[in-house]
């Protein structure tokens, strides 16, 4: 299973309509959605919860940051979001490009945009071109959120039924960091939700720790650097009935003790038997 990260991100500025476009006709099985919220209870596709790293929103508006400097999406409107001009990501604090090869930082005519816009982008690009591409979103932060007040994965998962996506036939995924979330909204919407147990480097993961995570999700999608720190997880998991799906795999940023893309494919692939990948460059894989 190929998971475009934030879309097409290897080749355009992520999570924007155009790298969606991108990674739908690139073949990609699944695009992935980070979604957060608004002022005005909008939910937009976007990674962060500040604004920084990825638009101008410091020039168009400087007044406007909290006291550690940063503009967060949740302190504007999604007309004044809609201002914004998004760009190729930079490293925090900086203008410099994260990733200096892709597309040129500071340049493009590219925009925030709403969840519901993009399920209707892929719900159209499914029907014009008869290839089916899956949603996968992400609850972004829910502890942070709830702690402004804000439920983010409720909303999310309304939108999603109000689109069709309520059962795994319909080709759709939820992800989470947090375990209390992901249970919470199982509680709530029903047994039927895909959901999966995002883990990263330094997470639990003993077979009681899965098993626990078998009893509420349908997977795991694992750092890359988790699994080659313990190759046994995969196969554990997979005897759990979870399904695997590793992160992130870049071809301009290759992990330790890997000289080529293809050689890391293989690995993750081929050896470990992995369940599907979350990618920048979803026509490589």
């Amino acid at each position: 299973m190929v998971i475009a990260h934030r879309g097409a991100s290897g080749y355009l500025p992520e999570h924007t309509l155009a790298a969606k476009a991108l990674a739908h006709g690139m073949g990609a099985d699944f695009l992935e959605q980070d979604v957060v919220a608004t002022r005005d209870g909008q939910l937009v596709v976007f990674h962060d919860l500040y604004l920084d790293q990825l638009t101008d929103v410091a020039t168009r508006f400087p007044a406007r940051a909290r006291a550690d400097g940063l503009h967060y999406c949740l302190d504007f409107t999604l007309a004044e979001l809609r201002l914004l001009r998004v760009t190729e990501r930079r490293r925090k604090g900086s203008n410099t490009a994260r990733f200096p090869g892709r597309f040129p930082a500071g340049t493009g005519t590219f925009g925030i945009h709403t969840f519901e816009e993009e399920l209707d982008l892929i719900r159209g690009l499914n029907r014009s071109t008869g290839r089916t591409a899956g949603v996968y979103a992400e609850i972004k932060e829910p502890g942070w959120h709830a702690s402004q007040g804000v439920h983010p994965g409720d909303r999310m998962i309304e939108i999603l039924h109000s689109f069709g996506y309520r059962t795994p036939e319909n080709g759709f995924y939820i992800q989470c960091f947090s375990n209390d979330e992901l249970r919470r909204v199982r509680a709530r919407f029903g047994a039927e939700l895909p959901l999966i147990q995002l883990l990263d480097l330094g997470a639990p993961t003993s077979r009681q720790d899965l098993t626990n995570i078998a009893s509420y999700a349908q997977g795991i999608g694992a750092a890359t650097a988790l699994l080659l720190a313990d190759r046994s997880i995969v196969r554990t998991a997979q005897q759990l009935g979870l399904l695997v799906h590793a992160f992130t795999f870049r071809a301009d940023e290759l992990p330790a003790g890997f000289a080529t893309f293809d050689e890391l494919l293989v690995t993750f692939v081929e050896s470990l038997g992995i369940d599907g990948l979350f990618t920048d460059f979803p026509d490589l894989v």
